[in-house]
């Protein structure tokens, strides 16, 4: 499970920056990515990335300001010729369908797969598949605007071998049987159960990636316990009152959500414009003053989970 960083900056492309768009990479787990946001340009972004259109089924929506959907159109219908034949589903707030749907019409546009538009209505879990589970939470900010949980399976503990070795039990295919737990026969015609033999499950990863916000109790419920949290960070604590207006974000305010969630790593990112360089060392700063296992991101950076 990997983050990959797209687009990092807010409101306006900059020379840094693009705006909003980060890929969840699954291919490891489920065969493929999940895109949070489509802000303009993405396309091009991805080209410049691992990232493989054809393999991306599901794009989530955090809210419908310019910066997070202008790319859109332009990335659905490149997908056909990417070889995109497979479903895929949009995911956002309402008044989606009816962008997606006339940028398509008005533009042409032809589609080789089917594309599934599902406008979000109440909050709570969006997705499950194949133990994965999307939850979704409306923030604050200045129209809808959603956050988005992401909570793996728990994968099966470590087997234990040395109990099985002390018991006489050597190895061989016999051990992938008992891991699978239930009731497993042996050569000497034994009978165990499995899961005597096998450790504590290991809960799944968390990741939290918030849409644009100021600081709400829904950004800490969708953030707690997580392994990432992806928050914005428009601003810095000298600009705080400006970010309340415009319902954004301090660098410091993230870290504080962080902190409350008992979030392991935090990730700024949606950073305003007038920070370029190592401007953005003043909102890194100030964020792991709070949490310091703090990033800030930037465009075609990763993190591996």
């Amino acid at each position: 499970m990997e983050l990959q960083f797209l687009g990092t900056g807010a409101g306006v492309p900059s020379k840094e920056r693009n705006v909003t768009s980060i890929a969840l990479n699954l291919l490891d787990e489920l065969g493929v990515y999940w895109l949070f946001d489509c802000g303009e340009s993405t396309q091009h972004q991805i080209l410049r990335t691992p990232v493989k259109l054809s393999k991306t089924n599901k794009i989530f929506i955090t809210h419908l300001h310019g910066d997070h959907i202008y790319g859109l159109p332009g990335l659905l219908s490149s997908r056909s010729y990417q070889g995109g034949v497979t479903p895929l589903t949009v995911y956002g707030p309402a008044g989606i369908a009816v962008f997606i749907r006339q940028a398509l019409a008005i533009s042409g546009s032809h589609l080789n797969y089917d594309l599934c538009i599902e406008e979000i209505t109440s909050e709570g879990i969006l997705v499950e598949e194949q133990g994965f589970v999307v939850e979704a939470r409306r923030l604050e900010h200045r129209g809808e605007c959603f956050g988005y949980r992401i909570t793996e399976p728990d994968q099966t503990g470590t087997l234990l071998v040395d109990k099985l070795q002390h018991e006489g039990i050597k190895p061989g295919p016999i051990y992938s049987q008992i891991k699978q737990g239930g009731a497993v026969e042996l050569p000497d015609g034994r009978t165990i159960q499995g899961e005597d033999y096998v450790g504590k499950s290991i809960p799944g990863r968390v990741v939290a990636i918030m849409g644009d916000t100021k600081p709400c109790q829904a950004a800490i419920e969708l953030a707690r316990d997580a392994h990432v949290l992806v928050h914005e960070a428009t601003f810095a604590s000298s600009h705080h009152e400006h970010a309340n207006d415009f319902g954004h974000s301090t660098s410091a305010q993230a870290a504080q959500i962080a902190e409350t969630a008992n979030v392991r790593t935090l990730i700024v990112t949606h950073i305003s414009s007038r920070y370029q360089g190592e401007d953005v060392d003043v909102l890194l700063s100030e964020a792991q003053a709070i949490h310091k296992d703090t990033y800030a991101a930037a465009d075609f950076w990763t993190f591996r989970l």
